[in-house]
């Protein structure tokens, strides 16, 4: 099999913000695999937050080449031997992508019916409403009037005074809150009953990742709201870690390396009773392409990436009624809007 990779730029259409960064752009690692005439795509989202860059993702992809194989439906052993490699998530998830890709496409199949899965089944995406002032918190709120669920990026100031103006522009709408780590065990505890009563459905990554004995504080409280830890959990052997501390996680390919173990960590998710949402980070359409095709089996749904994009490189999702549904062409059912490779 023969890598091919590339650096693409994700231009935001405005300014993306939450509690530690604001971005205007961001840079992702796409690849493509090719296999006689058939051309496997993937993508991965490299992020600082988790020690990576463009640079360490392209570096590995470069390593990885020689890892392949010639057996592209050896997915297991060639998986196996990346995962040797420590650490580069991002890389691991675009060729995991790329390779799932490929094999769709050899079998003339979608990757979610190899999965044995129905599209009909996929809950709607949340929209991200950025950290902004009350009264541009509301006209962002407006301006997705055609979402069926936000997600209000919280950890700056204004944090109640912004999710009630949510809620008066949208009254019908479900509502999640992401503090991507900024708050206190006391500060959750606090804004929990006026959350409730604004019908907040969850609160994502309140404290930081590194605050495990703040999660069993809250734990032992008996929140009215659910706890999704989403900075915590990264790959398979996090989720045990969050039975008992949280009440559900937030599975990201890019950070898990992929399709392959993010299937693994939905359901060993269920076996301990927790709830599952399959999140994203700044991408195209490529790299949600390959978390919708595990849509239909979580709870919660949040594949906005490539919709907050004023360009892209790659078409073929469909967004219908609030809801991100994957194509029903072979693979992943994306294809590049470049001649590429």
């Amino acid at each position: 099999m023969e890598l091919h990779s590339r650096i693409f730029t994700v231009e935001l259409k405005e300014v993306f913000v939450i509690s530690r960064s604001a971005d205007e752009s961001a840079d992702v690692v796409q690849v493509a695999i090719r296999h006689g005439d058939a051309v496997g795509y993937g993508e991965g989202a490299p992020d600082p937050r988790y020690g990576e860059s463009t640079q360490s993702a392209m570096a590995f992809l470069e390593r990885a080449a020689g890892l392949l194989g010639d057996d592209p439906f050896a997915l297991q052993a060639i998986l196996r031997r990346l995962g040797d490699i420590p650490g580069e998530m991002a890389a691991k998830c675009a060729l995991d992508g790329a390779l799932h890709d490929l094999v769709g496409k050899l079998c003339g199949q979608p990757v979610w019916r190899i999965f044995g899965l129905d599209p009909a089944a996929i809950p709607p995406t949340s929209y991200t409403i950025s950290i902004d002032t009350v009264e541009g918190t509301a006209d962002r709120t407006r301006r997705a009037s055609g979402f069926r669920a936000l997600k209000i990026k919280v950890g700056g100031p204004d944090d109640l005074e912004r999710v009630r103006a949510v809620r008066d522009e949208a009254p019908g709408v479900l509502i999640r809150v992401d503090a991507n780590e900024a708050w206190t065990v006391e500060s959750t505890r606090e804004i929990c009953p006026e959350l409730v009563g604004l019908g907040v459905e969850l609160i994502e990554q309140p404290l930081h990742a590194d605050r495990e004995e703040g999660y069993d504080e809250l734990h032992a409280m008996g929140l009215p709201i659910p706890i999704f830890w989403d900075e915590s959990c990264h790959t398979l052997a996090d989720v045990a870690r969050a039975a008992g501390r949280a009440d559900g996680v937030n599975i990201k390919l890019t950070k898990s390396g992929g399709i392959r173990e993010a299937h693994r960590m939905i359901h060993a998710a269920r076996a301990l009773g927790l709830g599952t949402m399959l999140g994203c980070m700044n991408e195209s359409s490529l790299g949600i392409s390959s978390a919708v095709q595990l849509s239909p089996l979580v709870d919660v749904i949040d594949l906005d990436g490539h919709l907050l994009n004023a360009n892209d490189a790659f078409a073929g999702l469909r967004f219908e009624q609030g809801v991100v549904r994957p194509s029903d062409r072979p693979g992943l059912g994306v294809e590049p809007l470049d001649l590429w490779p």
